[in-house]
């Protein structure tokens, strides 16, 4: 049976190529790329000659049928414009539909932005999330960075020049002056890891160039009141007050947490998203979670 291979590429240095990855480009009977551009620079650094199928976001729907059809003579390669394919990009709609059509996927790791980033920040990268790249509008990312402003794991997003230094001006109002790293153009020629806080960041990038990554400090408890999203889990700082629920509206939300609870997340992130949604005091939301609780040692952080 034919195989889709992921296969990981540098996200900047040609050399961070790993061995097995040019045996399988070399091997495969095609490669999709998301941007052919790249990918001839990398297999031309490297004297690799394969048959490049265009596949983006912009083509996918019609490019997804045609990739299976080439899975059907033989092996395809998937790379992304860098690093590991199906990770923020279109990538994913391929592997789901190769796999839905009984083609082995293949996972062939390499350079990730977003570990070397978190290796390099100097900050906690035992529990992370990954926000993929920000929403383009103030209003949507302002919107996902309160969702996460209680979260006490790092936060990494990925973002483009263009936009950066609006990102970071939500990200000072919303989370607060936390500490941040971040890195430009990693493995490239001009890398550039800024580590600081927010404030210091807006200062330092005035006019920003190139790909950016973000690693941004969790919400600490132990500094309630000093970051925006720094403030203890229980605290209402920051919502407003809000008129006393009914026992029916105090039900429902229960019921809505109890079921954020059967999905696997904890009590940080689900009241930060309860609380977002509705408006309420995390001091309320955060009974609320209590007593919806159905089992013993349930509601940890994220």
């Amino acid at each position: 049976m034919p195989v889709l291979y992921l296969v990981a590429t540098p996200i900047g240095n040609l050399e961070d190529v790993t061995l097995r990855a040019l045996r399988v480009l070399r091997e495969v009977s095609s490669i999709a790329a998301e941007d052919t551009r790249t990918a001839r620079k990398l297999l031309s650094h490297y004297g690799i000659r394969a048959r490049l199928v265009s596949y983006n976001e912009h083509n996918k729907a019609a490019r997804i049928p045609y990739i299976l059809s080439l899975l059907r003579e033989g092996d395809v390669a998937l790379v992304s414009e860098a690093g590991m394919p199906g990770i923020s990009d279109p990538g994913t709609d391929l592997v789901a539909a190769a796999a839905a059509a009984g083609f082995r996927v293949v996972p062939v790791p390499g350079p990730s932005a977003v570990v070397t980033a978190l290796a390099v920040s100097g900050m906690p990268a035992n529990r992370f999330l990954f926000l993929g790249f920000l929403p383009r509008r103030q209003g949507e990312r302002r919107r996902l960075l309160a969702e996460v402003r209680g979260l006490g794991c790092t936060l990494v997003a990925l973002e483009a020049p263009h936009r950066l230094r609006a990102s970071l001006a939500d990200v000072l109002d919303v989370l607060g002056d936390r500490r941040i790293a971040v890195c430009r153009e990693l493995t490239k020629a001009f890398e550039e890891v800024f580590r600081g806080t927010v404030s210091a960041a807006l200062a330092h990038f005035q006019e920003p160039r190139g790909e950016f990554t973000l690693v941004i400090e969790g919400a600490r408890t132990d500094r309630a009141g000093e970051q925006g999203g720094g403030e203890a889990l229980l605290s209402g700082e920051g919502h407003g007050t809000t008129s006393p629920l009914t026992e029916s509206q105090k039900e429902a939300l229960r019921e809505e947490l109890a079921s954020l609870r059967e999905q696997g997340l904890r009590a940080r992130e689900a009241v930060a998203q309860v609380s977002a949604r509705h408006g309420l005091p995390r001091r309320l939301v955060y009974r609320l979670w209590l007593e919806s609780a159905s089992r013993p040692g349930q509601g940890g952080l994220c």
